[in-house]
């Protein structure tokens, strides 16, 4: 584990975002950056968190935890379904082929939890109990589990808007994607999610919940694109704390940005008007349970530099902005 001394010296290095314009079409997603070009797209994850589809503030190291732990899981789960992977040529950075992304997130929930209005817990204090087509029996507690995961999905948004969790007929009343992609995109999400339970198990911990997102290719196939299982698209608990927690009605003790999400809720903050300044402190901590969550996951140390991320992410990356 990093020192919060060099967690602390990495907020003035965190990346922000890039601007390699000879490589082709750029487009800022939440948190990444997309370079496309013929057969190839370049996802380079910047540092910026994003809570409340708003984004929040940068945290140090945080892009290449993310992009670390998605490399982690697409080798973990490449015999369930075919990801965009070529190669991670930079910490931050991936390079993958070139996919249409199908606008649907595939959102498995295991546990019935959650503070933002897509969450199951939330609609379910208000009242609601059949949750994007899933009936809901009464006298669920926040944080119960389910006694099968869910799927629950969500229209992906356009940037800067809200993304809503839908049925399948919804969806396909819409058109977004045909039955037949959908039926695919579920169960593939299903068995990802399986493995994802089983491996987390492993290392102490419960994967609560997750969203998988898919594109085509240019063959016609149906692969995993984006990132898996990391803290931005998941909740994690740890596992030998869940039950005495819940059954005390005490909050999960967690690894995942419900930390900053929670910290901001009890300081008022939604996703509506200003964000509250958020002090070094609050980001090195925020910072050292994303490092935490990839060693608990992983079961390996997390290796990095305090230092220029852009500059390195540039001499990584030559072989493709010099073409």
């Amino acid at each position: 584990m990093l020192s919060k001394e060099e967690i602390l010296a990495q907020i003035r290095y965190c990346l922000k975002g890039t601007d390699f314009s000879d490589f082709g079409e750029k487009y800022e997603g939440k948190v990444r950056d997309n370079y496309s070009k013929d057969d190839l797209r370049i996802i380079i994850v910047t540092d910026k968190l994003s809570a409340f589809d708003r984004i929040i503030t940068l945290i140090p190291f945080k892009g290449q935890v993310l992009n670390q732990l998605a490399k982690f899981w697409f080798e973990k789960t490449e015999d369930i379904v075919g990801n965009h992977v070529i190669e991670f040529p930079d910490p931050n950075v991936v390079v993958a082929r070139e996919c249409k992304a199908l606008p649907v997130e595939m959102v498995i929930r295991g546990y019935i939890t959650g503070v933002t209005s897509t969450s199951a817990w939330y609609n379910y204090e208000r009242g609601v109990r059949d949750f994007c087509g899933n009936k809901l029996p009464e006298g669920l507690k926040k944080d119960q589990k389910f006694e099968e995961p869910i799927l629950t999905p969500s229209t992906k948004a356009e940037h800067g808007s809200h993304d809503k969790s839908v049925s399948k007929e919804e969806i396909l009343e819409r058109g977004l994607v045909t039955e037949e992609q959908f039926d695919y995109m579920a169960d593939v999400s299903m068995e990802l999610y399986k493995r994802g339970v089983e491996i987390a198990e492993k290392q102490g911990i419960i994967l609560v919940d997750t969203k998988y997102e898919f594109g085509v290719d240019r063959e016609g196939n149906i692969v995993l694109i984006d990132e898996i299982h990391t803290p931005d698209s998941s909740r994690f608990w740890f596992l030998d704390e869940y039950e005495e927690r819940f059954k005390a009605g005490k909050e999960q003790k967690k690894i995942d940005k419900e930390y900053l999400r929670y910290w901001l809720a009890e300081r008022g903050f939604r996703g509506e008007g200003e964000i509250p300044e958020i002090p070094d402190e609050i980001k090195a901590e925020t910072a050292r349970r994303y490092i935490e969550s990839y060693e608990l996951i992983t079961g390996e140390t997390f290796k990095a530099e305090v230092g220029d991320v852009l500059s390195r992410i540039e001499k990584n990356l030559s072989k493709y902005l010099n073409k």
